[in-house]
């Protein structure tokens, strides 16, 4: 019994440093797997994000964050960052011109056409 209340004291401290955790659902301009891959890998390393989902069909990112670290508007400008548009951010045009072809707006557009 000692050793089950001494491991729940010190897994405490660990358990609130997790923080509190929100979701927030943001419209990108990804196209492909490729843009998921992209996205998802740039999310993954910024500060307070704890996961992260594009849903191409809808091209909508759910992300997981701790709000004590991060918010919204820094994780909108994390995905323009890596070249597309988060929202009403629109993409770094630096990093939106070495993206692939395939995963620049026009893309999918281009690629309906010719089928």
């Amino acid at each position: 019994m000692k050793k089950l209340i001494l491991a729940a004291l010190l897994a405490l401290p660990f358990a609130t440093l997790a923080g509190p955790k929100q979701t927030v659902k943001i419209k990108t301009s990804a196209i492909c797997e490729m843009c998921k891959e992209r996205i998802e890998k740039n999310l993954a390393l910024s500060k307070g994000i704890s996961k992260s989902d594009l849903d191409l069909k809808d091209k909508t990112i759910s992300v997981e964050y701790n709000p004590k670290k991060t918010d919204v508007a820094a994780i909108k400008r994390a995905i323009a960052e890596v070249g597309y548009d988060a929202d009403e951010v629109v993409a770094d045009s630096k990093s939106y011109e070495k993206l692939p072809s395939c995963c620049k707006k026009g893309a999918a557009a281009a690629a309906a056409a010719h089928n």
